[in-house]
């Protein structure tokens, strides 16, 4: 399976999409369909070439004007097929693609079409107006000089959408585009010309409206990736030289100045600076560099000069990574939308029928005239259109995906945005959650012939093998050379066993202590002591005895206490989800105000517990996204924490929480609130408007310019009321 893109400048929102839809779907070998109306590309995911070039003659058959860019079918080059591996959930789909690293900007109109189009738009105003007048002050709606102005209006204000209709006849797409044709249409042939221009006037007024409205939310999100500089001062040959920043490569020292954008991912090798990272992890505050930390592409260098080395292409960047994740987010309709869309594909066609029966039944019926009952039909057809309910979701969305990542928060879908509003219970990891993930020996106590140097000293070299923060900890406790080790084995969430200058020793958990059988008395009475402490503890045994124990802290995040205070105030329980052993656990858990505590898990067991309480709550979790990657994909919403220095975190999770603050969880389910309410506002609003229109249109009150104006004005309300979550503040 090869996938091929398409950009479709023509494919403004849903009403190109479903006609669009609708056309490919005769066409042979495609699998998949993807719509990205941020870029306006089509994804064609097909078996081989000639279902590429048969996809391509069908868009350019319904006038979309597509511009195929790969040059053949093939993924793109750039592309990782890595870069979006998804994961099921229990109740949504989750499924990973390609995609590409720069995609090409939405083509925007040239200024010099832009303003004749305007001109055109203006002059089929004022002569609608003018057909409308000369008809009221003369009596006749149907002499020959209302007859020229209306002309006039049509001819100059009516042609992009005359195209649009009747290629959506063409595609049998039952949409406003159809309507409004077949509204002017019958208003002509019942000889009312100024109506027929008002209409077609206001309606093309509404496109482009709605259309920048559409483009203000797709140019939020559009202005978080667009950060990095194009050029880049990178040393070449001794040299500092300024090159296109795509063509810098991994390795590579690069430069960054007092006031530039860090162009490339990357550690500082030489200078200090502090570092607005801001668009990248949401942090209101500037954070110091120095060398050997970790910058990010599109962060804003405030002081010193720095030279990086280089970690990571364009292509590869958080930024890049931040980017791809955006597309895809607000290219996958959420619930509300695709309830809107369902709704829509019924709504509309039944309310056809409706006018049709108004239109004729009454006078076949009751011998009634055809002129004002065809009239009141035609008012309801215009007032029909779901446009209004249709622009209110996706736009309400995007605004919600962009204020969220304005925050730090990146989100995967409008799913995850909208399903954060119901989640009651959070369960969360404890190292690098709601501690630090640093941890620290604090304890070193021998409980054999041995000096507690020499216990760290085998201790340290047997966890030098390991990755996990307790191993990293005793290992950097310990500064002198390391012994010689082999034949490790590791016991996953348990502990290690190797070889330590020709002796055989072990070193993990009290559980894992307990199973080898070396925890007597006193050393227990040593474990309990050092844990009620709120201490991590670990023993180091030889031959069924043990030869000390260790201890470890751990620091809690300072925004800990203030995240699990809002998440109560919001009415979510809050459970933790450790490894750690009970003790400890629950010291953690006193101190910041964690309502329940499962300790002593493995990975397996935390997946269980998360699927437990998924009976009776909708769960959320938070990890590290990747010991706790089974745990986080069984939740409702996975959420990975400090994802800007993790790749596996950005791709696990359904929402990355870009920075270290457990604070981005509170936030996005008041977000989630806001845009369910704005969603819901919305709704109501567009539904409300028809009905009374209805209403007004049998009454024989409402005109068809009236009823255009009310569904323009309807749209605009909604795109605005959903555009003001931009402007979100808790």
């Amino acid at each position: 399976m090869t996938m091929t893109r398409f950009q479709v400048p023509r494919m403004d929102c849903a009403t190109e999409k479903e006609v669009i839809g609708r056309r490919l779907a005769g066409v042979a070998g495609i699998a998949r369909l993807e719509f990205d109306l941020l870029d306006r590309l089509v994804i064609v995911h097909h078996a081989d070439e000639a279902t590429a070039l048969a996809t391509l003659a069908a868009l350019r058959d319904i006038a979309m004007d597509p511009v195929r860019l790969d040059g053949q079918a093939r993924p793109v080059a750039g592309e990782r097929s890595d870069d979006h591996a998804g994961h099921d959930h229990a109740g949504h789909d989750h499924a990973g693609h390609d995609r590409p690293a720069a995609p090409a900007p939405a083509p925007a109109l040239p200024v010099a079409s832009e303003r004749r189009a305007l001109v055109l738009l203006a002059i089929a105003g004022v002569a609608a107006l003018a057909a409308e007048i000369v008809g009221w002050t003369t009596g006749r709606e149907a002499s020959a000089p209302v007859i020229a102005l209306a002309a006039l209006s049509l001819v100059t204000g009516g042609p992009k959408a005359l195209g649009k209709a009747i290629v959506a006849a063409r595609t049998l797409t039952l949409n406003i585009n159809l309507l409004m044709l077949i509204a002017v249409i019958g208003a002509i042939a019942i000889g009312q010309w100024p109506e027929a221009a008002m209409v077609s006037f206001l309606f093309a007024c509404a496109e482009v409206i709605e259309a920048r409205s559409v483009d203000r939310a797709r140019d939020a999100i559009r202005s978080l990736m667009v950060l990095a500089p194009d050029l880049t001062h990178v040393r070449r040959d001794g040299q500092w030289v300024e090159v296109e920043t795509t063509t810098i490569t991994p390795g590579a020292t690069i430069q960054v100045r007092p006031g530039e954008r860090v162009p490339l991912d990357g550690q500082v090798r030489a200078g200090r600076t502090t570092i607005d990272q801001a668009p990248i992890t949401g942090e209101s505050l500037p954070v110091d560099k120095a060398v050997g930390d970790a910058v990010f592409a599109g962060s804003v260098n405030q002081q010193g000069m720095i030279e990086v080395e280089v970690t990571a292409g364009a292509g590869d960047t958080t930024l890049a990574r931040i980017a791809r994740t955006i597309r895809a987010a607000q290219s996958q309709a959420a619930p509300t939308e695709r309830f809107v869309d369902r709704f829509a594909r019924w709504y509309t066609p039944a309310v056809v029928l409706l006018a049709l029966l108004l239109a004729l039944g009454p006078p076949l019926l009751a011998g009634e005239a055809f002129r004002p009952w065809i009239y009141k039909a035609l008012v309801m057809l215009v007032i029909a259109c779901p446009c209004a309910l249709v622009i209110s979701t996706p736009v309400t969305v995007v605004s919600g995906l962009a204020a969220a990542a304005r925050r730090g928060i990146l989100v995967k879908g409008g799913v995850y945005l909208e399903e954060a509003r119901r989640i009651t219970l959070l369960a969360l990891d404890k190292t690098g959650t709601l501690t630090e993930g640093r941890p620290r020996v604090t304890d070193v106590e021998p409980v054999a012939s041995m000096a507690a140097v020499d216990v760290l000293a085998r201790a340290a070299s047997l966890e030098a093998s390991s990755a996990h923060p307790l191993a990293r900890a005793v290992t950097a406790a310990h500064h002198d050379p390391l012994l010689a080790v082999a034949d490790v084995v590791a016991t996953e969430g348990k502990g290690i066993e190797g070889t330590v200058a020709g002796e055989r020793l072990g070193i993990g958990s009290h559980r894992f202590a307990e199973e080898r059988g070396v925890c007597r008395p006193e050393v227990e009475r040593l474990l309990e002591r050092l844990e009620a402490e709120g201490k991590s503890v670990m023993v180091i045994w030889r031959a069924g005895e043990a030869l000390g124990v260790i201890a470890v802290a751990d620091t809690l995040r300072d925004t800990t206490g203030e995240a699990v205070r809002a998440l109560h105030r919001l009415g979510v329980r809050l459970v933790m989800l450790t490894g750690d052993n009970a003790t400890t656990a629950r010291a953690v858990a006193r101190e910041v105000g964690i309502d329940m505590v499962h300790a002593d898990l493995l990975p397996d067991d935390k997946l269980a517990l998360v699927a437990k309480l998924a009976d009776d709550h909708v769960v959320a979790m938070v990890g590290d996204g990747v010991n706790d990657a089974p745990a986080l994909a069984r939740a409702a919403i996975g959420f990975a924490m400090g994802a800007a220095g993790s790749d596996t975190a950005l791709e696990t999770a359904d929402v990355a929480l870009m920075s270290d603050d457990l604070r981005g969880v509170p936030t996005l389910i008041e977000l989630s609130r806001a845009t369910a309410f704005a969603l819901r506002t919305n709704i109501a609003f567009a539904i409300g408007v028809k009905v009374v229109f209805f209403a007004l249109a049998l009454a024989g009150i409402a005109t068809l310019w009236m009823a255009v104006f009310a569904d323009m004005g309807a749209s605009l309300l909604v795109a605005a009321n959903g555009l003001r979550l931009l402007r979100w503040r808790r």
